[in-house]
């Protein structure tokens, strides 16, 4: 665990989730909430004090495992493909959703509710150490609240600051309302899409080269907003293939010892 690498900091556009499911939903923007009232919120939990005051890039462990762990804060293009890998090869992942696109795709964030573990990735992916604690404070719970209500699933205690960049006073504050949270080892970079270089084999070639017990790998379940390809999601069986044949089983982010 520990801080952040400086490789955290980084200004992408966030892509949208993916999760594994068996049926294919639309990745469709809509505004229709859903009309079942929003499930109560549990007390706050405190986190653990192992994983307080910090960003937590690696689960503690000597087993050989990965977390698979997506963002979604733009758009759904990559989730179906994302859903049906990881449902195919029984993988599990963790799923960070803004509530902005909790509310554009609630049908894919029940699905990755049903199939993946979900976390909380702010309202609308800001940067957070620019603005005033009660601005983050809304941030967070008002995206903790969406994906409520969209699913049933309180993404608490794991959140994942936008752009990995954050302040002593947001961890503590993120920490006060029950988040731990988590960084990652390995950025894939295929946000940056075939327009920023990247390709399937750069991703693939980054998750392998990065393996660690405990890895926590980043990718997200949008397209580029550029070259609209989906890199994360192309190049998602070849990741998991090439993990197992390095001995690496999968886990979610509860093997934190949060769930």
């Amino acid at each position: 665990m520990g801080t952040a690498p400086s490789s955290a900091t980084r200004s992408p556009p966030t892509a949208a989730t993916n999760g594994p499911t068996s049926t294919t939903a639309s990745t469709t923007p809509t505004s229709t909430p859903p009309t079942t009232p929003a499930p109560a919120s549990a007390p706050t939990a405190p986190v653990p004090p192992s994983t307080a005051g910090q960003v937590v890039n690696r689960i503690p462990t000597n087993r050989k495992v990965v977390a698979l762990t997506f963002d979604a804060g733009a758009n759904g293009d990559g989730v179906n493909a994302i859903l049906a890998t990881l449902t195919s090869q029984k993988v599990a992942a963790s799923f960070f959703l803004t509530g902005h696109f909790t509310a554009s795709f609630p049908n894919l964030a029940r699905e990755m509710a049903a199939t993946g573990r979900l976390g909380n990735h702010t309202a609308d992916h800001p940067h957070l150490p620019t603005m005033t604690d009660g601005q983050v404070r809304r941030q967070v719970t008002s995206a903790q609240a969406a994906i409520l209500h969209a699913t049933g699933q309180d993404p608490r205690p794991l959140f994942r600051f936008p752009f990995g960049d954050s302040t002593p006073a947001d961890l503590r504050l993120v920490n006060d309302l029950g988040y731990v949270a988590v960084g990652w080892t390995v950025d894939t970079l295929g946000w940056q899409g075939t327009s920023g270089g990247r390709s399937v084999s750069s991703v693939v070639g980054r998750v392998l080269t990065a393996a660690v017990p405990g890895e926590i790998v980043l990718m997200h379940v949008g397209s580029n907003p550029g070259d609209h390809s989906t890199l994360d999601a192309d190049s998602l069986p070849r990741v998991i293939s090439g993990l197992r044949a390095a001995g690496y089983s999968f886990v979610t982010l509860d093997a934190l010892g949060t769930g």
